[in-house]
């Protein structure tokens, strides 16, 4: 159904205003990035869809949900119908909004007195993805944000990671202190034994230059745990 027959109080716009946008699925809040549908297909239909669209074995693009989609390319939308140029720039731009917005409050202050940011922060850059990505936070004395580097990228299951490059990284930011990452793309977030034996490890070679490991976060779909919170540290 077409936005214009639906009542007022249903349509995505109207309910947002009076409402809040938390009010609003999913669905309803992508219709408004994508403002129209195309021929035969509403903008809520259109979104719904989106939503629900998986990837299949010919390796198609696809999504499962909104992380899914909010975390593509703009190459990886190209190949949606009925997603033209501005379409896909709006959705990429979204993403990119929160990770800016995310970063200027880690920037801002010190990092654990919101250890939550910091799971959202890491899940936005490395939830989606569907290899494995090791990501370094290199802070400050204050243990505010100095930048975040993906520093090795591996197969489904495994990732090499070289101490020697992790302390390389530290000493040109000039890190006082880091937070380590990885994702798993199977979507269990439980550390490994080689996930702990890792993190001791980079313990080890950093302590050597005076850099503290305060974390590490492992990141899977729509969660993340905390090495640190664990105990595991």
């Amino acid at each position: 159904m077409p936005l214009k027959d639906l009542p007022p109080d249903a349509r995505p716009r109207e309910k947002l205003l009076a409402r809040g946008p938390a009010a609003l699925s999913d669905a309803e809040l992508l219709a408004l990035l994508l403002r129209t549908g195309i021929k035969g297909k509403g903008v809520l239909q259109m979104a719904d869809e989106l939503l629900h669209l998986k990837i299949n074995d010919s390796g198609d693009a696809g999504f499962d949900g909104i992380a899914g989609l909010l975390h593509a390319t703009a190459d990886d939308l190209k190949r949606i119908k009925g997603l033209g140029p501005a379409k896909r720039a709006e959705i990429v731009a979204v993403l990119e909004l929160a990770r800016r917005a995310m970063a200027q409050r880690l920037q801002e202050r010190e990092v654990f007195a919101d250890p939550q940011a910091v799971k959202h922060y890491l899940q936005l850059h490395l939830a989606a993805k569907g290899h494995e990505v090791f990501a370094v936070l290199f802070l400050d004395s204050q243990n505010k944000l100095l930048a975040m580097e993906e520093l090795f990228r591996g197969t489904l299951s495994q990732t090499s990671v070289y101490p020697r490059e992790v302390v390389l990284r530290a000493l040109h930011h000039h890190a006082a202190a880091v937070v380590l990452a990885h994702n798993h793309p199977s979507g269990s977030v439980e550390p490994s034994r080689a996930d702990e034996a890792l993190t001791q490890t980079l313990k080890a070679a950093l302590g050597l230059i005076d850099v503290r490991v305060l974390d590490h976060v492992i990141v899977g779909a729509g969660q993340a745990l905390s090495m640190a919170e664990r105990g595991l540290m």
